[in-house]
């Protein structure tokens, strides 16, 4: 794609790497056929390429974002399948990202959206504050059905998406050091997380039983917070900069105290973001090298178990429709080592149809964007449930948050199963179900 950028606006970094993303383009179209909201919606502006027409007009001409680009690039889900398509190698990643951010500092949104958007912001990284925002859902549910205006959707798809049990605090949760339990191969500190540690406190429970009793050691560091995937995608760049500081310093005490084999992430989302901390803390002399060799160490769960050799189970004749989460399978490149695990493991795995489409979860997207959202997670349901499975295993925390609404098969983290097969108690979401 040719450009037209000015010397003088090429001398911004962010600009300078945009025109390059930019000019990889050849308008080709195969990222139509696989993006969730143009199939879901035919606009062609609501396709990666159209959002690329839309974000070189408003960065060459170095123009404030208007209503009309900040609607398309509010639908689009992050989930990277235009990445995965795309023949020419252009990173619409970090482009959507810069988008994002040139937004948040040109437009002023409406009252109600800047408003629902500081909210998220100001509660989802902070545990402690989810989990009073939780509980508080259970009073506000029974007005979930009055919140129809448009305005007000976000404040319903939050009610609909709060779990009527909010899980007890997991002392695993809390930062300590969790002793290899066999000859010790290993030492990893793991990312204890924002929201998954009060939603489902047992994934990581599962993997520091699971990685101790196979004889890795554990860190869960003090000082981490949430990875700042939430707020990156809202645009507010010196927000998730600030999170992605704050882990950077936090492993690093550790790496410095005891070094570490890897960094662990249960929360696929989570693990793409940190694997880009050296590209986003890039201009900042004092992190960038630190943030590359974190960004180095960041694994997700299932892909250091891959590395580890791990011995063939006795099938439990359960089946497993495994569900690759956007950001495993588009933003990692994890693809066969999640159901390579679950196989080992004595499972048999099936996949579900059109599995590079995303379920609608993708942060807040399930909350800011709740109709493209729950079309999508219909269709993803209906893939699933065809493939007539006893349990669905995944990678994120959101996907399973996002399916658990949709269909009454159980959903855990992959992990949950590992553990199980690897001499762990049976999975509380298991117990009581007629499994095979």
């Amino acid at each position: 794609m040719q450009t037209n950028f000015t010397a003088e606006q090429l001398t911004d970094p962010h600009v300078a790497a945009s025109e390059k993303i930019l000019r990889k383009c050849v308008h080709c179209g195969f990222c139509t056929a696989t993006c969730p909201t143009y199939v879901t919606l035919g606009n062609e502006l609501d396709s990666p390429r159209g959002r690329i027409y839309l974000i070189k007009d408003m960065l060459e001409n170095g123009r404030a974002a208007d209503a009309k680009v900040v609607t398309h690039i509010d639908r689009c889900l992050s989930c990277l399948a235009c990445v995965t398509t795309c023949p020419s190698g252009v990173d619409y990643m970090h482009l959507v990202d810069h988008a994002r951010a040139h937004i948040e500092k040109t437009y002023k949104r409406p009252f109600m959206n800047r408003f629902t958007r500081a909210i998220l912001a100001a509660v989802l990284p902070y545990p402690s504050r989810f989990r009073l925002a939780l509980k508080l859902a259970k009073i506000g549910r029974p007005l979930q059905g009055l919140m129809r205006a448009p305005a007000l959707k976000p404040f319903a798809a939050m009610l609909a998406l709060a779990p009527k049990h909010i899980p007890a605090p997991s002392p695993f949760s809390l930062p300590a050091v969790h002793a290899a339990k066999a000859e010790k191969r290993g030492r990893v500190a793991i990312l204890t997380g924002c929201a998954q540690p009060v939603l489902d406190p047992a994934i990581n429970e599962a993997a520091i039983r699971l990685l101790t009793r196979l004889g890795i050691e554990v860190v869960a560091p003090a000082g981490e917070v949430c990875c700042g995937s939430l707020v990156h995608h809202m645009g507010r760049e010196e927000q998730a900069l600030a999170s992605a500081r704050a882990n950077v310093d936090a492993w690093m005490r550790e790496i410095e105290k005891g070094g570490l084999d890897a960094i662990i992430i249960t929360a696929s989302g989570c693990g793409t973001t940190i694997k880009d901390y050296g590209h986003m803390l890039r201009l900042d002399p004092a992190y960038s090298e630190k943030a590359a060799g974190v960004a180095a160490l960041a694994k997700d769960i299932t892909e250091f178990l891959a590395s580890l050799d791990l011995p063939a189970n006795v099938p439990k004749g359960l089946t497993v429709t495994y569900h690759s989460a956007c950001s495993m399978q588009h933003g990692q490149k994890i693809t066969m080592a999640p159901k390579q695990l679950l196989k080992a493991a004595g499972f048999t795995v099936r996949e579900p149809a059109e599995g590079h489409l995303c379920c609608g979860s993708a942060g807040t997207y399930n909350i800011m964007q709740p109709d493209i959202s729950a079309a999508l997670k219909v269709r993803k349901v209906k893939n699933i449930e065809a493939t007539k499975p006893d349990v669905i295993a995944t990678g994120n925390i959101g996907c399973i948050t996002q399916i658990a609404t949709g269909t009454a098969i159980p959903i855990l983290h992959t992990i949950e199963l590992l553990d199980w097969a690897y001499g762990g108690d049976i999975p509380q979401k298991l117990r009581g179900f007629p499994l095979a």
